[in-house]
């Protein structure tokens, strides 16, 4: 899925998920930090949410049934991978997956993980630090094969 994917769901869905939470106009522009008249216009389709609001919703309203069936069920996740993408960014240490990941390969002191809920993947260094984040295997090995 791609980011211009993602905000296209989410603004087929964002009066869904506004009536999904028994909200009004008013605190539903409140919350995304956008006008009424924003809204408003977003909800008839003659103003599409950015990348940035889209994200504000998906993060706010993680527990949607509608973005659920949308985006599946880790869609926070993949957000954030799809915010990330292409950018090299210095992850804080891990635990180094004793609960939630599954080892699918260790070579070299890295490690790529599996996530055992999300299916997501990711790489390890030797000091359990996140170098990608991806639900895309092929894409974790060959940043590995770039680093090595």
């Amino acid at each position: 899925m791609t980011r211009e994917e993602v905000v296209s769901a989410v603004n087929d869905r964002l009066k869904l998920v506004r009536t999904e939470y028994g909200l009004t106009q008013d605190k539903m522009a409140m919350i995304l930090g956008i006008s009424k008249k924003s809204l408003v216009e977003s909800e008839k389709g003659r103003r599409p949410l950015g990348w940035t609001e889209a994200v504000a919703l998906v993060t706010i309203f993680e527990k949607s049934t509608i973005l659920t069936d949308a985006l599946g069920e880790d869609f926070v996740h993949m957000v954030s991978a799809l915010a990330l993408k292409d950018v090299e960014v210095t992850y804080p240490m891990t635990m180094g997956g004793k609960v939630w990941w599954r080892e699918i390969k260790k070579e070299d002191g890295y490690k790529i993980q599996q996530n055992v809920i999300s299916n997501h993947y990711r790489l390890l260094d030797d000091k359990d630090r996140r170098l990608i984040s991806s639900f895309n295997l092929k894409e974790v090995e060959e940043y590995l094969g770039g680093i090595r």
